[in-house]
């Protein structure tokens, strides 16, 4: 992935292409009269962009009228209208994408999710770099043409102002800054960059922090008194927590010793119980049980 050196100059190379490339599109000065012939004692200058022509006299007057018929104008003229639009508002969405996918800030993500976004940077810049390109040629060519044709007079000949330079410089800037940026794609060896590179950084933080507290002997009793409050705790909630574990295996223990107690107590009652029902005077049993087991007498 690109250094975070480089992408701060792609990003400082991309700024100054898209407030060249907006100059330009603002100036009336893409086109000037060209000084030839009779012109060279003219004491007028005029002057045409994409949106208005200007007139500048020698005594200082100077005077601007606005293209407002669209389709009156040269089909060169509205296309490099429309691009040169077009190109400043991809190179300011580009900006917007490379202030997200620059390595030296904190927002946009993890490392493989700014990468992508400063190739996507990269892809808006060249588009914009393209867009003012384009046109600049277009417009230089037919200024150029119109020039060298014999068959237009000396006052009605321009030549290429300031604002196609501009546009040109910008261009150059534009692609230039989104190069740089494309070469910004995330490699095979990216996941595993992420994971050394956090595991990095979770290292320095704590030597970073043990340093703090040994650098400062505040910090450093007040975290031995934290550490050992915690300690102490601790061992009092395992005491308690032994103390009931042995309390209910106390309880379960006597528990089970009542039940043992009862049911011998049940097993040593019921012969006295099976007795008191068959031998008791006040129920006697059955006569035909007497006839074989007593005789009168023995009963008596």
């Amino acid at each position: 992935m690109l250094s975070s050196a480089l992408q701060i100059l792609a990003f400082a190379l991309a700024l100054l292409g898209v407030l060249g490339a907006t100059v330009a599109t603002l100036s009336p000065n893409w086109k000037v009269s060209a000084d030839v012939g009779a012109n060279i004692m003219t004491a007028v200058s005029q002057m045409q962009g994409l949106w208005m022509d200007c007139t500048w006299y020698t005594t200082g007057v100077f005077s601007c009228s606005l293209k407002h018929s669209v389709l009156a104008l040269p089909a060169h003229l509205q296309a490099a209208r429309t691009a040169m639009v077009l190109s400043c508002m991809a190179g300011s969405l580009g900006l917007c994408l490379a202030a997200l996918g620059l390595k030296c800030t904190r927002w946009g993500g993890g490392r493989r999710a700014k990468a992508h976004t400063a190739v996507a940077a990269g892809g808006c810049f060249v588009a914009a770099g393209v867009l003012c390109l384009v046109p600049a040629s277009w417009f230089t060519g037919e200024v150029i043409t119109a020039f060298m044709d014999p068959s237009v007079p000396d006052s009605g000949k321009y030549e290429p102002g300031g604002a196609v330079y501009v546009t040109f410089i910008s261009a150059g800037f534009l692609l230039a800054a989104g190069v740089l940026f494309c070469m910004s794609c995330p490699g095979s060896g990216s996941q595993h960059e992420d994971y050394y590179n956090a595991a990095t950084a979770t290292a320095t933080a704590t030597s970073f922090s043990a340093s703090s507290y040994s650098a400062d002997p505040e910090k450093l009793r007040q975290r031995e008194k934290e550490e050992q409050e915690q300690e102490e705790k601790k061992k009092t909630e395992e005491e308690k927590k032994k103390k009931e574990e042995e309390e209910a295996e106390k309880r379960r223990v006597q528990q089970q010793e009542q039940e043992k107690k009862k049911k011998k107590t049940a097993e040593e009652e019921a012969p006295r119980e099976r007795e008191k029902k068959y031998y008791s005077p006040s129920r006697l049993p059955p006569s035909s049980t007497l006839k074989g087991r007593y005789s009168l007498q023995d009963y008596v």
